[in-house]
Order: structure tokens, then sequence, then C-alpha cells
């Protein structure tokens, strides 16, 4: 009998270089489109799958985000005093998305395989979604819910992707080749991290979002031992091709219905800004006008 899916993590313990200086202060996940941060947005697309432990795992850089999804008592009690309820409900909202436990990056190598054993006392033993901190998705039914639906369908790890094709996202995306068994979804044989530029193996772009069994940190922790020390790069991969190898199945899910948002560097943040600004409910029309007359 398959275990229900209960806890997440997010990995967000990157020191978020492409976007310095504003990035030294502020960690890069917490920087608002338009007026909720890019974390929050992938904290509320794990709540609405019916997740409520979410465990991040930040960095000394990263500290600020707990913060953020914490009670901050002095705060709620100025806007109760000054009459400001309609934020102060927005906050406790916040407060209550889910329970949420903050771990902090083991030190040595970096990647998001490091970030990922850092969660493991968190979560135990049990499968759990992964997610990455600065990519967002707007879908229907939601990202994880569909994750979620294809693992108790199929049964295994699943990792969510979309389908590419322009030859530069070779350089860009790890890749999942496999045997389709159903449209959009793939039995993987093998994944490949990055192959470069018009290099790609297949058409399934890995982004952000997987379900993962506990025992991927065994993996990944024998697979840390036997690498080079001068390897800095530790990236999950190096735990899931051994898992398929021992006979582990993995599915390579493209999400449905989904716009895929990017903030990991300047472009895409900018890109995630305008195309969400201009459906805004309060101000889309008149900040289209507004760029029309742009010259």
């Amino acid at each position: 009998m398959k275990k229900k899916i209960k806890k997440a993590v997010i990995v967000a313990a990157g020191f978020g270089t492409r976007f310095l200086p504003a990035s030294k202060a502020v960690p890069k996940v917490m920087f608002p489109v338009i007026d909720k941060p890019i974390i929050q947005l992938v904290v509320e697309d794990i709540v609405e799958a019916g997740i409520k432990e979410i465990i991040i795992v930040l960095s000394r850089f990263t500290e600020a985000i707990g913060g953020h999804f914490t009670e901050f008592p002095q705060l709620n009690e100025l806007l109760r005093k000054t009459g400001k309820e309609k934020v102060l409900e927005e906050l406790k909202k916040i407060e209550n998305l889910a329970h949420f436990t903050f771990v902090y990056q083991k030190p040595g190598r970096i990647g998001n395989g490091v970030a990922l054993l850092s969660a493991k006392e968190a979560i135990g033993d049990e499968p759990f979604v992964l997610s990455w901190a600065d990519e967002f998705f707007i879908a229907k039914p939601s990202r994880v819910s569909q994750l979620v639906e294809a693992y108790e369908k199929f049964g295994g790890m699943i990792n969510g992707c979309i389908r590419v094709t322009e030859p530069i996202y070779g350089g860009r995306f790890g890749f999942y080749v496999g045997d389709e068994v159903e449209e959009g979804v793939i039995k993987v044989r093998d994944l490949v991290e990055k192959p470069g530029v018009g290099k790609a193996p297949s058409e399934f772009g890995s982004v952000s979002g997987a379900v993962l069994f506990p025992e991927l940190f065994d993996y990944l922790e024998k697979a840390d031992r036997s690498l080079d020390s001068k390897v800095e790069l530790y990236y999950n991969t190096y735990g899931l091709l051994p898992m398929l190898k021992d006979g582990f199945e993995l599915y390579a899910v493209e999400y449905k219905n989904c716009r895929y948002f990017d903030t990991g560097d300047k472009l895409g943040y900018l890109k995630s800004m305008v195309e969400l600004g201009l459906e805004h409910p309060e101000f889309g029309e008149e900040f289209r006008e507004w760029i029309k007359k742009l010259r």
C-alpha cells in the first residue's frame, strides 16, 4: 500500500548571486511578485495539494525566510492597536498556511543534493514532495496536485517536466529519457543533467517539483562518499541514477494546463512581474495602457 504524501521540502539555501547586490541582505526568493514573495507562491502551491508539513532548507544567507512564515507578535499587536485588521488577517493567514520546519544546509559541497540531504531527519521514512524556491507555476489542477495524482496512479517516484524543443534549453535543464506509457508521461530509463546547448536527448525538461522516496537519502550519502573531493556541485541525480539501476521506478510527467515562471534570473523575474501585472484585477488594464505608450 502506497504511503500518503504528507511532507514537502523546499530548497532555499542558495546565495542568489545572479541578483547581487539586491540579494545580499534580502534572499532572492523573498523578492516580491507584485505583492507576494516568490517562495510564498511556492508554499501556496504545496498547501493547495493538501500538504501541511513543509521543511524549508536555509543557509545563513536566507534566514530571513523563516521570519516571513512565523509569528511576529510585536508587529501583530501594533497592527491590532492601529486598526489594520485586514493586514493582520493576511499575516495570520501566512503564519497558518502550514507547519514549518527550518533546517540548515550542511557545509561542504554545494548543490541541490546537499540541500536535500540536510532535510533527511525532518522527512524520516516516508515519500515527500521536493520543490525549488525560485520557480513557481500557475496550473489547474495545481502543480503539486498533479505530482501527487501521478504518484498515486503509477506508484513510483515522479518528476515534473515541461516540453522544451529549442536547442538553447539543452544547457539549462536536466532531461529524462524513457518509454511513453501514456500521453505526457514516460517511464524513465536515464536522466541527463544539463547536456549542453543543442544536445537535449528528449523533450522532457526537468523543472521544479518531484515526489521522491526516502531511500534517496541513503543513495545520496553513498554517492557523496564515493565522489572525488574536487567535485563541488552535488546533484540529486547522483542518487537517482543508481536508484534506477537498482530497480526503483521513476516517471517524468509533463505538467498540464500549466504556466511556468522561472524567477531564478533577472529576465525570468522581470517577465513574471510583467505577465502577472498585466492580469492584475486592480491595475492590470492601466498597466497595459502604460506599456503601450512606452517607446
